[in-house]
């Protein structure tokens, strides 16, 4: 089994996760020293090698090497570190298993509090896969290149906090409406419990083949969130008092001018989540959410 480590800070107050984490590690290699194989992201080796004594002997690769021969990806750190992940595994299919070392983590399985057992599992291979869509962005411009993709969310928001912005969208090609507003949210199901939540938006179950259309403090109090079969297109015409926007994929943004008209539709591949036998969508929900919990008690 070929396992890559993806993560992007180190954190010294987890410096007893990262040591028995990498035990870990070393005990996988070591039931089949030809067959097992650990594989760490470069710049994230290097910060293990400057905060860890003695870190063993494991691979390293880095963002341009092709991850499909991995078995599983494990991603250190909150969910935005694997809406990151999504940028390493792109299409290759490898499953991405999150390990909690954030704060809420809705995504990350595992916390830290609990490697070892549930690890060790997964690595036996008692786990399931959550087959979560992407949302791809396309422009005239070529944004974002070839990883014009993400996991949770396209947003388009004012780059200045003086004035609105007006949106107007189409959903196959028919006009939708003109959002006068801060912005507007286009999230998958996954995304639904991110910017998606913050704004009023529902919560959307994985798997269900569906966008959500969310505004950001919008000016009209009767426009409400709207959720649209995924196989719609969904294009963009931005305007306002300013020149320049901003259009984000999950954590990535960069600046966009009015002329730039933006299409949104389904990606062309999923994301393989893992998922540890015993977990599940709807106890992700109560726990992080706390529902059913009487405070008064």
């Amino acid at each position: 089994m070929k396992i890559g480590i993806y993560g992007i800070e180190f954190n010294k107050k987890n410096i007893r996760f990262f040591q028995k984490f990498l035990d870990c590690l070393r005990a996988f290699q070591g039931l089949d020293k030809k067959s097992n194989t650990v594989s760490i992201y470069e710049p994230f080796f290097s910060l293990l090698q400057t905060n860890i004594s003695d870190l063993g002997n494991f691979e390293v690769f880095n963002s341009v090497d092709d991850t499909s021969n991995f078995d599983l990806m494990l991603s250190l750190g909150g969910d935005g570190t694997i809406l990151e992940t999504l940028c390493i595994v792109k299409d290759s299919g490898t499953p991405v298993l999150g390990i909690n070392t954030g704060r809420l983590g809705f995504l990350s399985s595992i916390s830290a509090e609990e490697i070892g057992d549930p690890l060790n599992a997964i690595f036996a291979g008692a786990y399931s896969l959550d087959v979560r869509s992407i949302v791809k962005l396309k422009s005239s411009s070529g944004l974002f290149g070839s990883l014009n993709y993400a996991l949770n969310e396209v947003t388009v928001q004012k780059k200045d906090s003086s004035s609105m912005m007006t949106i107007h969208a189409y959903v196959d090609d028919e006009y939708l409406n003109s959002y006068w507003a801060d912005g507007l949210i286009i999230s998958t199901p996954t995304g639904s419990t991110g910017y998606n939540l913050s704004c009023s938006g529902p919560i959307i179950m994985p798997g269900s083949n569906v966008f959500v259309i969310t505004p950001i403090a919008p000016h009209n109090l009767n426009v409400r969130p709207l959720v649209i079969p995924n196989d719609k297109k969904i294009k963009l015409k931005l305007e306002g008092r300013g020149d320049e926007f901003l259009v984000a994929l999950d954590s990535r943004s960069t600046p966009i001018d009015s002329a730039e008209e933006l299409i949104i539709e389904k990606g062309d591949f999923p994301l393989n989540i893992v998922r540890p036998t015993g977990h599940s969508f709807l106890s992700t929900l109560r726990n992080k959410l706390t529902w059913g919990l009487d405070s008064r008690n």
